[in-house]
């Protein structure tokens, strides 16, 4: 069975870890205050979780996802995360992060940032543009007549391929935006942002099927270069 590995634990990141048990994974979960920290919600999940070191998350994980704020990227593993498939959640805030020049000017994006410092590892971008509220709740069987579609973006096939097998044995359809030079498509502010999904006030949300979702990705607007 694949293991999940997660470094950060935060909303998107417990999100993803709920979906991967109830799908049957096991799952790794890691943050930057420590296993101890995360006790509650291993307790939650059940047998099929435990809690590491960021380092442990990456080892253990078969998929890892990496959903730290933007500004602590360079802190992510790197080693431990050579050769292994890597889901990237992060989202460019200035206000939090920092002012990254290359994002200011639409040189490079965040999954390009991620997979520049991950050289070994495959990067694919995903979760960023939805509400972590919304991705527990938008859930659904493959099959079903409202299932919703999320973007993602990579530079390799196989790691895209492998990312679609999870997101749709968690309950969801996929819809590949291109590289990872593409995925400024999905970032904050564009029409696929949340919107498609409902708005930050509404818990519950609405599904986006795929027709939906590439048409809010095909409505972005590029970033000045």
């Amino acid at each position: 069975m694949t293991t999940i590995g997660l470094i950060g634990s935060g909303n998107i990141g417990s999100t993803v870890a709920r979906l991967a048990v109830a799908a049957g994974y096991d799952v790794v979960l890691s943050n930057s205050r420590g296993p101890a920290t995360l006790q509650d919600l291993i307790a939650e999940l059940g047998p099929r979780a435990r809690a590491g070191t960021p380092a442990e998350a990456a080892a253990a994980g078969d998929i890892v996802v990496v959903t730290v704020p933007l500004k602590a990227y360079r802190d992510v593993p790197a080693e431990a995360l050579a050769g292994k498939v890597v889901i990237d959640t992060n989202n460019y805030y200035p206000q939090r992060d920092g002012v990254f020049p290359e994002l200011e000017d639409g040189s490079s994006t965040t999954g390009e940032l991620l997979q520049r410092h991950l050289t070994g590892a495959h990067v694919v971008k995903g979760f960023n543009n939805i509400f972590a509220k919304h991705l527990a709740t938008l859930a659904r069987p493959a099959g079903a007549a409202d299932r919703t579609a999320l973007p993602i973006a990579g530079d390799d096939p196989d790691a895209k391929r492998a990312v679609t097998e999870f997101l749709d044995r968690i309950g969801y359809d996929t819809v590949d935006v291109g590289p990872l030079a593409e995925n400024w498509r999905t970032q904050r502010d564009t029409p696929v942002y949340v919107t498609p999904y409902g708005t930050f006030a509404d818990p519950v949300g609405t599904p986006a099927d795929a027709r939906t979702v590439r048409e809010a990705v095909a409505a972005a607007k590029p970033p000045a270069r």
